[in-house]
C-alpha cells in the first residue's frame, strides 16, 4: 500500500527492509528448559553470529540466543558499507587518543575488512560484494579546513587515500576525501551462509528468547524472561544494548535513529560510496534491487525519540535524492538505530578486569566492520591470545576529553526529557485521533498514547516507558512509540522492539478507556 507524500510521489506506506524481505532463512525454536553450555551470546545480529562463530571454530560449545529472530534488528536495517571510513573520525581520534591508538582504529576496522572479503571468497558467496573508494565530501565552507585536517590524518596514519579535486558523482561539493578500495554487500546473504557455518559446527541457536537478567557467579547465569535460566562459562552481550547493565552503559550509550530509501535513478548508478561532513548526513551507495540497479540514500539522523514528524526525515531524504538524481518510484524505506559513545570508540571487552562476562556496543552506526572486530577481539579474551586493540576498545575507558563532556550532556539531555515529558500536557483527545494515525493524548488529566489503525481499531498505551519512567512519543514514520531518553522502543501495542526496556508498555483495557468516544 502507498501513501503520497509533499512531492506527490508513490511512498511506501510501511518500513520494510530490503535485505530482510530478501533473504531466506529457516527458523529457529524458542529456549524451553535450562542449559548449561561453555559460551552464551546474547544476541543475533552480525556481532553475536561472527562471534559464535569464531568461538565454534576454536572448539568451544556455543549457544547463540536472539529476543526476537536472526538479522531483524540494526544489522538487518544498515546501508551495508564495508568500510574503515566512519565519518570525519581519524583526526578527532589523533587528537582525543593519541595518533598509535587511532592508527589501531584503522587497523583493526581495515583489518575486518579484509577477513571479510577473505570468507566470502573462500565460501563462494554470493552477496553482491563489491569493491569501492569512499568518499566524504562537503558544500559548506566551514567544513572545507576539516576535511584539509582528516587528509592530513589519512597522511600520518599511512591510510591510502587523501583529499581529491572531483569525485565522480554529480553533487555540489567545495572540497572531499577520499579512501582508496573499501566495499559494499548484501548483509543477510553473507550471514545466512554464516549460519549454515553455525549449525554444521554444532551451535545451538534459539529465537524468540528474551534474556532479562543475570547474575554473575561462577558460572555466571542468564535469567530469561521465559523463567529458563541459562548456565555458562563465558557470556557475550552482543545484543543492540547491553542486556545486563550493573556497569551503567546506558549513562555512556546514546541512541542515535536513522533513516534510508531505496530509488532508481534516471541517469546510470553511480560508482562508490558517499557521505557528506556536514548536516544533515546525506550517505549514498548502488544496490541491486530485484535485478535492477538503484541506489541507497541513507542520513537524516536524530536522538532516538526526539525527531519530531519521522516521516519526514524519509521525505527530506527523498527531496535530496529527487534535486540531485531525479529518482523514480520509492522501492522500499527503512529505519534504523544505533547506540553512540562518549569517545565514538565502541566498548568492546570485558566487563571488568578478568569478568568472564564481555559486551560488545556503541558502534555508532559503523557496525559492518567494528563487529567483526569485537568478535576477533572477544574471541582472542576468551582463548588467552595477545590482541593489539583490546586497550583501545575497553569498556573499562573514561577519558576526560571529551567522554566527561559528553557524559554530562546526554545525561542533561535525558533529564530534560525526563522532567519535560511528565510536565507534558497533551492538547489531543481520542476523538480527534484519525485512521492511520497516533499521537500523545489526555485521558482524565494523564498522558497516554492512541493509534487507530486503517480499520478504525484504536490501541491506547500508557506512555510512561517502562525502562526508566521516560514519556515515550509517536513515531509516525515507524509507527512506533520511542523513548527520547535511553532509546526503548515499542510497538503501537506497546510491545518491545527494542532495550534497553524489558517491559511492555501497558496495553489500556475497556474499563479505564471508553472506546466509544473515538
Amino acid at each position: 500500500m502507498k501513501q503520497s507524500n509533499n512531492s506527490n510521489r508513490a511512498f511506501p506506506t510501511s518500513p520494510e527492509s530490503w535485505w530482510i524481505r530478501s533473504t531466506e532463512v529457516h527458523k529457529f525454536p524458542a529456549l524451553e528448559e535450562d542449559l548449561k553450555v561453555e559460551t552464551a551470546i546474547i544476541g543475533g545480529g552480525i556481532t553475536g553470529i561472527t562471534t559464535a562463530y569464531l568461538l565454534a571454530k576454536e572448539g568451544l560449545q556455543v549457544a547463540l540466543f536472539e529476543a526476537d529472530s536472526l538479522f531483524n534488528g540494526t544489522t538487518g536495517h544498515t546501508t551495508a558499507k564495508i568500510t574503515a571510513q566512519h565519518g570525519l573520525i581519524y583526526n578527532e581520534l589523533i587528537q582525543h587518543f593519541g595518533e598509535d591508538k587511532a592508527r589501531l582504529y584503522y587497523q583493526a576496522n581495515q583489518n575486518a575488512k579484509e577477513h571479510m572479503e577473505e570468507w566470502i571468497k573462500e565460501h563462494n558467496i554470493e552477496c553482491d560484494f563489491q569493491k569501492e573508494d569512499a568518499f566524504i565530501y562537503t558544500n559548506a565552507d566551514d567544513y572545507i579546513g576539516k576535511i584539509k585536517k582528516e587528509a592530513a590524518a589519512y597522511e600520518k596514519l599511512g591510510i591510502e587515500g587523501g583529499l581529491t579535486e572531483q569525485i565522480p558523482i554529480d553533487l555540489p561539493h567545495k572540497s572531499a576525501i577520499v579512501m582508496k578500495s573499501q566495499a559494499h554487500f548484501h548483509p543477510l546473504h553473507y550471514l545466512a551462509k554464516m549460519v549454515e557455518q553455525l549449525e554444521k559446527l554444532g551451535v545451538q541457536i534459539y529465537e524468540n528468547s528474551v534474556a532479562s537478567q543475570m547474575e554473575e557467579g561462577t558460572p555466571p547465569t542468564i535469567r530469561f524472561k521465559n523463567g529458563k535460566r541459562v548456565e555458562a562459562d563465558y557470556v557475550i552481550s552482543a545484543s543492540h544494548f547491553p542486556f545486563h547493565d550493573n556497569r551503567g552503559y546506558f549513562s555512556r550509550l546514546y541512541p542515535e535513529r536513522s533513516y534510508v530509501i531505496a530509488a532508481k535513478p534516471v541517469k546510470p548508478v553511480i560508482k562508490g560510496m558517499y557521505i557528506n561532513a556536514e548536516q544533515p548526513t546525506r550517505s549514498i551507495r548502488p544496490v541491486t534491487i530485484e535485478g535492477e540497479q538503484m541506489l541507497l540514500f541513507g542520513g537524516d539522523g536524530h536522538k532516538a525519540g526526539q525527531g519530531g514528524k519521522e516521516l519526514e526525515h524519509y521525505q527530506a531524504l527523498e527531496k535530496f535524492a529527487q534535486e540531485h538524481f531525479n529518482i523514480g518510484e520509492i522501492a522500499y524505506r527503512w529505519s534504523t538505530q544505533d547506540l553512540v559513545t562518549p569517545d565514538k570508540v565502541p566498548y568492546i571487552g570485558e566487563l571488568s578486569e578478568g569478568s568472564k562476562v564481555f559486551v560488545a556496543t556503541g558502534f555508532r552506526k559503523w557496525g559492518m566492520t567494528n563487529s567483526h572486530v569485537a568478535a576477533q577481539l572477544i574471541r582472542d579474551l576468551i582463548i588467552d591470545k595477545r590482541n593489539p586493540y583490546k586497550e583501545l576498545y575497553t569498556p573499562a575507558r573514561f577519558k576526560a576529553d571529551p567522554g566527561i563532556k559528553k557524559f554530562v550532556k546526554e545525561n542533561l539531555n535525558v533529564a530534560s526529557h525526563l522532567i519535560g515529558g511528565k510536565l507534558e500536557t497533551p492538547d489531543k483527545e481520542i476523538k480527534d485521533i484519525k485512521e492511520g494515525e497516533g499521537a500523545a493524548i489526555s485521558i482524565k488529566g494523564k498522558r497516554a498514547g492512541a493509534y487507530k489503525n486503517e480499520k478504525g481499531q484504536l490501541f491506547v498505551v500508557d506512555t510512561t516507558c517502562t525502562h526508566m519512567g521516560c514519556e515515550v512519543n509517536w513515531n509516525s514514520g515507524d509507527r512506533t512509540w520511542d523513548c527520547p531518553c535511553h532509546g526503548s522502543r515499542f510497538t503501537y501495542k506497546g510491545e518491545v522492539l527494542e532495550g534497553p526496556a524489558e517491559t511492555p508498555l501497558k496495553l489500556l483495557n475497556d474499563d479505564q478507556i471508553d472506546y466509544t468516544t473515538s
